[in-house]
């Protein structure tokens, strides 16, 4: 059974991949336990045998070097700042986690000489497209810090494969949704913001259109790339789900049973993509297709959110900070 060190893993993909996975490998999850970082996520299979909770900073040369002598065959790098108005704000911090952290895993993996190296990306690090697809030998172009930052991580992870042969396999997947998502997330914020009649502010006009993947096709995918991804390269990993932000608002307050009325037009934020789609031919001649149907994962995952108040309450009223550090500090 290999041995993954996974990092983030109390995030919404990572925690998402742990739960699919945990029977399968045995995953050291190293997480830094931010704002974003929930133990909740994870607290179903928090004493399964297969699982290693070390709280820590992929930045932590000594806490990376710790974890990568307990037999680590394989890195999936999941740890990062995601939220573009975040970075918008605070730039210095998506910086320091996604490109330094980054570089201090592929230092780690390149001196115990592991296996692989899972490099988790995004599709916005190839900026807009008004018409036609992104495929992976297009340019990079992004457009706000955050994805600079993964952009740089990104193509960190490939030169340490051309380098120095470090076999790095890099997932640019496109907008993730499911079950428990950091509630700052479009999907995860208008539902809970709809549950309690709060309004729902869109920017702009609602038009930008992304590609929605499923959480658990994008987990299924990066496990994948673990295992039949070609060393070095990139693969895009969409949902074939084009979508504007105004047909997911819609379909949120059709499924909640809320009033249009909670829509919100809002100022537009700074660089705004106007169109993110993906060409999945690469990794689907590997082997690889999204298995969920949109509109039903939409509505399980709307549900779960309207089934699951105690995740997010407390995440939404502050109280959860004061739960972690009390429980892992």
């Amino acid at each position: 059974m290999k041995k993954i060190l996974l990092t983030g893993g109390m995030g919404f993909i990572g925690s998402n991949f742990i739960r699919q996975y945990i029977n399968k490998y045995k995953i050291i999850n190293l997480d830094k336990l931010t704002y974003a970082g929930n133990p909740a996520n994870l607290k179903d299979i928090e004493d399964h045998s297969n699982y290693e909770f070390v709280k820590g900073d992929i930045c932590d040369e000594k806490i990376v070097e710790e974890c990568m002598k307990k037999d680590i065959e394989a890195v999936i790098n999941f740890a990062a700042e995601t939220h573009v108005d975040r970075s918008i704000m605070y730039a210095g911090d998506f910086i320091e986690t996604d490109m330094y952290g980054t570089f201090v895993l592929l230092e780690a993996a390149k001196k115990y000489d592991l296996d692989r190296f899972v490099q988790i990306s995004t599709d916005e690090v190839y900026g807009e497209i008004e018409e036609g697809l992104f495929k992976e030998t297009d340019q990079l172009d992004p457009s706000n810090p955050y994805s600079a930052s993964k952009t740089g991580a990104d193509r960190l992870a490939s030169t340490y494969y051309k380098t120095y042969g470090l076999d790095t396999v890099t997932a640019r997947p496109s907008n993730n949704f499911g079950p428990y998502q950091y509630p700052e997330k479009l999907i995860p914020l208008f539902t809970t913001n709809a549950i309690d009649d709060n309004e729902l502010p869109i920017y702009g006009d609602g038009s930008q259109i992304r590609d929605w993947l499923y959480v658990k096709d994008n987990c299924e995918a990066i496990e994948f790339l673990l295992r039949k991804g070609k060393s070095g390269e990139a693969y895009n990993v969409g949902g074939g789900n084009e979508k504007t932000n105004m047909e997911i608002t819609k379909k949120i307050l059709e499924v909640t049973g809320k009033s249009e009325d909670l829509i919100k037009f809002v100022e537009d934020r700074p660089g705004h993509d106007v169109r993110y789609a993906l060409d999945n031919t690469k990794i689907n001649e590997l082997g690889w297709k999204p298995q969920y149907d949109f509109q039903e994962a939409m509505e399980k995952t709307i549900k779960w959110y309207m089934e699951n108040e105690d995740w997010w309450r407390p995440i939404k009223s502050g109280e959860f900070k004061e739960y972690y550090e009390e429980k892992y500090n």
